[in-house]
């Protein structure tokens, strides 16, 4: 392969990566070569029908939703839209608990009559429609409104956060407690975001389209650290240099052999089963806040709106990432000393001016769909 035929090399195949080469490739003219790890395109947005024909997301649930016109529209290029809003439930005993808690919540918990006074406390104290940190709540002079703060905290926080990050509640950051909301609202979206969606034939026929374009190569099954070398002259690709722009969206501690030692992360595991039923649970996404070991479960034609007999449904078992094959790191676990260990992979690529770091794997941090792909549309614009 003559590498020097390209004007870009993008490694990794996520919303990062496809974004960029999408934009350098239509609006630019680019030729863009797509090196990606995986047998597939789409990351962990990659989306595919089980052997019962239910639509699953293989990486787990991602649901669309954006405040941000451009980048709603960006996407609207490449596909259509279900029209779906993501409403969560927390099953808590024999009660299923809209979260974030808000004053349907409170008729749950507490019934009608109660819930109606309370409800009208928190409009008074708060104002309707307001998210209220649940710190704030238990600084309230009331004491039924740091009740409500201390349920909050205990069954639909606390235990879902330790099976989440693998932590006890000592080491629970106190600031992310005190963040965890309380939405005085009638509104059962997780969202409030202006779009929200599903994109209607999935998420992979979204990355087909936008890959569609003869300037542009994927290479799949092919690991970037066993292609890349960095020296005192520049950045070698399959043994030559090479002078266009990287765009590198996968981990970068893994780009150097763990050098400095392995970035940390939680991954998680998928439990798939197929029921053959209409209807497993009320809703696509079912939070289990207290004793389950697992964390939700998704029922995913609750989540595309495809019309099948039978369903599919996935549990969620989260655990520390260890590199081990088949293992994918998802949420990076941000606190001073990881940051100070990225800072040490980052060092190693500064100087190269044609090497980009883009994407929650490469910039250890984590990013929404809409969020990633606005940097994305950012970068391959500075790059023109």
């Amino acid at each position: 392969m003559n590498i020097k035929t390209y004007d870009a090399i993008v490694v990794g195949c996520g919303f990062a990566g496809a974004v960029t080469a999408n934009i350098l490739s239509e609006k630019q003219n680019k030729k863009v070569l797509i090196v990606e790890k995986r047998n597939h395109i789409g990351g962990n947005c990659y989306d595919e029908k089980d052997e019962y024909g239910v639509l699953i997301h293989k990486y787990g649930p991602h649901i669309f939703h954006t405040n941000s016109k451009k980048v709603f529209e960006y996407l609207s290029e490449y596909t259509e839209w279900y029209d779906y809003s993501h409403e969560v439930v927390a099953k808590v005993g024999d009660e299923y608990i809209p979260v974030p808690f808000n004053l349907n919540s409170l008729k749950k918990v507490y019934g009608e009559n109660c819930a109606k006074v309370l409800a009208n406390k928190l409009i008074d104290q708060y104002e309707y429609g307001r998210k209220v940190p649940i710190l704030e709540l238990r600084n309230s002079s009331d004491e039924d409104v740091r009740g409500i703060a201390d349920y909050v905290y205990e069954n639909v926080f606390l235990k879902y956060t330790m099976k989440q990050w693998g932590q006890t509640p000592e080491q629970i950051d106190p600031a992310v407690t005190a963040r965890v909301p309380v939405l005085v609202s009638d509104d059962n979206r997780y969202f409030q975001d202006t779009y929200q969606g599903m994109p209607k034939d999935g998420y992979t026929k979204v990355f087909e389209k936008m890959l569609d374009n003869p300037n542009i190569t994927v290479m799949l099954g092919q690991d970037a650290a066993e292609c890349i070398e960095f020296d005192d002259n520049g950045i070698k690709v399959f043994d030559q240099y090479f002078i266009g722009d990287i765009i590198f969206t996968g981990p970068i501690d893994e780009l150097f052999g763990c050098r400095y030692g392995r970035l940390p992360y939680r991954t998680l595991k998928f439990e798939f089963e197929h029921k053959d039923e209409d209807s497993y649970q009320p809703n696509a996404v079912v939070n289990y806040t207290v004793s389950e070991d697992y964390t939700r479960i998704t029922e995913y034609k609750k989540l595309t709106g495809q019309i099948i007999d039978g369903t599919t449904i996935m549990r969620e078992y989260p655990m520390a990432y260890t590199g081990e094959d088949g293992q994918i790191p998802y949420y990076s676990i941000i606190n001073d000393e990881n940051v100070e260990l990225y800072n040490k992979y980052v060092t190693l690529v500064k100087k190269y001016r044609n090497f980009h770091l883009l994407g929650r794997l490469a910039e250890y941090k984590y990013y929404n769909i809409d969020a990633i792909v606005e940097k994305a549309m950012e970068l391959a614009e500075r790059l023109a």
